[in-house]
């Protein structure tokens, strides 16, 4: 087995000796310019189209990491830069799920329980206690049903909040009102206390954070964005927060990142910012997956996470 690997940082060679104690009969390399040696899988973080581009030997290509935007992006802005016979597989979960479902909580509950204006009244020095928000019209509506939207709605309800749950499909998730199909949208927005943000990042969902969206939610509503920023129409956020539609956010993704230090997300104070960490992607088990999956495709086994590259994810 052939293994050609690519990660555009410095963690690249703990990758690499994890990998080669998980797969020892392996032949593993890290791709350099020039390399077209042949090679059975490739696993890769955000390559060059001059990698896989014209490859007709990869029989599939590994993405680090459970969002495969950035691979598709490139697909779509140059054709043919992903091999034409190769399946493209996603990570699953990895320890991701309980670390967005944290997250995600800690954001939700915050806002239920009112430390952000509390925090506030603590920077003026006012003793003030705030009337709670009622439980039963706190809903929590999350976009995007998959192995994270799904986890974290399961963990956000545990504490006898209304959950809704919203994907393109339609899907069941125990304990959860679920809405299907763009047709639905309205119905899943309305009255919505938090907007939580899960949603692959596809041609069809960018912008998907806009002042149409916001205008369905509740007066006063939260939007907690742990997807991408390509999600968020930046200028409807501050627009929605200046007009008292949205109370506050919690953003941990970006249009562009690191977040320049001139943005005006910076200076506004309702706006909570987050350096896209809300689930990091664990090495140990992420490798142990990918080595689970290349043994059974090197059996001519079906494996789980392909992805389908028309929808996006």
């Amino acid at each position: 087995m052939k293994i050609l690997f690519y990660m555009p940082n410095d963690e690249a060679a703990a990758w690499l000796q994890d990998f080669a104690r998980a797969l020892p009969e392996a032949e593993l390399r890290e791709w350099q310019p020039g390399d077209t040696a042949p090679a059975d899988f490739a696993v890769v973080w955000r390559p060059p189209r001059e990698m896989l581009a014209g490859r007709a030997d990869l029989r599939a290509v590994f993405n680090l990491g459970a969002g495969v935007d950035a691979i598709l992006a490139l697909e779509r802005e140059q054709p043919g830069s992903l091999p034409r016979n190769a399946q493209l597989i996603r990570l699953e979960d990895t320890g991701m799920a309980p670390q967005m479902a944290e997250y995600v909580t800690h954001a939700v509950l915050r806002y239920l329980r009112r430390f952000d204006e509390y925090q506030t009244l603590q920077r003026e020095r006012r003793w003030q206690v705030l009337d709670p928000h009622p439980r039963e019209s706190f809903t929590v509506g999350v976009l995007g049903l998959g192995v994270l939207g799904a986890h974290v709605a399961r963990t956000v309800a545990a504490f006898g909040l209304p959950v809704r749950g919203y994907s393109r499909s339609a899907k069941q998730v125990e304990g959860i009102a679920t809405f299907a199909g763009e047709a639905r949208l309205d119905a899943f927005l309305d009255g919505v206390k938090v907007l939580v943000n899960l949603l692959p990042h596809t041609p069809d969902t960018a912008n998907v954070l806009n002042a149409r969206t916001f205008s369905k939610l509740a007066r006063g509503a939260y939007l907690i964005n742990v997807a991408r920023g390509a999600h968020l129409v930046e200028a409807d956020l501050l627009d929605a927060l200046a007009s008292g539609q949205l109370a506050a956010a919690t953003l941990d993704v970006f249009q562009h990142e690191p977040l320049p230090p001139d943005h005006p997300f910076w200076q506004e104070p309702r706006i909570t910012i987050t350096p896209h960490m809300s689930a990091l992607t664990l090495r140990e088990e992420s490798v142990a997956q990918i080595a689970q999956k290349l043994l059974a495709l090197q059996r001519g086994e079906a494996v789980s996470g392909v992805v389908d590259i028309g929808r996006g994810y």
